[in-house]
């Protein structure tokens, strides 16, 4: 028999306020946080993992998010559902400032240490611990890419990519003049972008609305209570992956050092070919001049014996 929607949401909730430690209240957007305390009606936590406090209020940091995923993953208690997908996009244990952000700076306590942008990925190749991060480049766009399965229906492209923007806007409290939409069958494209200057204090930054909706589509949601529904006309779209690109204020500063093992090959490839391309022209052309002058040859002795 299935259980009213309403009484999950319900049973999530009791769940979700078990698993704090010496909370009074209950942090809506964040689960991984300890020790809640109400003030002035607005639920304050220390983010897990650290001695950051968060507002409820709001979405927590990336970093902070990170850095509790990380704790509690090495503390033996595992905050990924048995079926969610593994995230293979480099998750690491990072340093955040006193304001939860992404420091420039990130060795992930080892010996070997890189760059950072604001959304905490690497911009540089990797270095030794001497490695100089002047600053922090800012992320101001993120393109994101999510492929859709369990409709074989047209959908109003319209109306799905308004109801995107809507539901993202709701769920995460970000200005839709940050968010574009596109939907190109089977395909949706998310478009944020957040200048500098277009973020006030309390706005939320584009880096954690990317985090938190990546999470939610993988089904491992950081948001107590329902879960995101990307609905059509034909119901909600069915998707359990989506590809994140972050550009930066600034371009990165990868070398020949960054390339994998396929581009390297791929490159040698093209140089062997343009090499042996190189050497059979060589070749033929020297071949040709050999059978010209033998060509020559004959004619004179021809015309000797002639003269004869």
């Amino acid at each position: 028999m299935e259980l009213p929607r309403g009484t999950v949401y319900l049973a999530l909730a009791m769940l979700a306020l078990a698993a704090t430690v010496n909370c009074s209240c209950l942090c809506l957007n964040n689960k991984h946080v300890v020790n809640c305390t109400s003030i002035s009606s607005t639920c304050r936590c220390t983010s897990f993992g650290s001695n950051v406090t968060v507002d409820c209020g709001t979405l927590s940091s990336k970093c902070l998010l990170m850095k509790a995923e990380i704790y509690r993953k090495n503390s033996g208690r595992s905050i990924r559902p048995q079926h969610a997908i593994r995230d293979n996009d480099g998750i690491y244990d990072p340093e955040c400032d006193d304001n939860g952000n992404f420091k420039a700076k990130q060795c992930n306590g080892t010996d070997t240490c890189w760059c950072v942008n604001s959304a905490g990925v690497r911009r540089t190749d990797k270095g030794g611990k001497d490695i100089k991060c002047d600053e922090v480049v800012r992320t101001s766009w993120i393109s994101m890419e999510m492929k859709h399965s369990g409709t074989e229906n047209d959908l109003d492209k319209p109306s799905l990519e308004s109801e995107i923007r809507e539901q993202l806007s709701q769920r995460y409290k970000l200005n839709k003049n940050h968010i574009t939409a596109t939907y190109e069958k089977p395909f949706v494209f998310i478009e944020l972008r957040q200048n500098a200057t277009e973020k006030s204090a309390t706005d939320v930054d584009i880096v954690d609305v990317a985090y938190y909706f990546e999470k939610d589509i993988k089904g491992d949601p950081l948001i107590v209570g329902p879960r995101l529904t990307l609905d059509s006309s034909t119901g909600p779209l069915q998707s359990n992956d989506v590809i994140i690109y972050y550009i930066d204020d600034k371009a990165p500063e990868f070398t020949m050092q960054h390339l994998n093992p396929g581009i390297i090959a791929v490159i040698v490839i093209i140089i062997l070919a343009i090499v042996a391309g190189i050497l059979v022209l060589v070749f033929t052309r020297r071949k040709k001049g050999k059978y010209e002058k033998a060509e020559v040859k004959e004619m004179n002795e021809m015309h000797r014996e002639l003269n004869s």
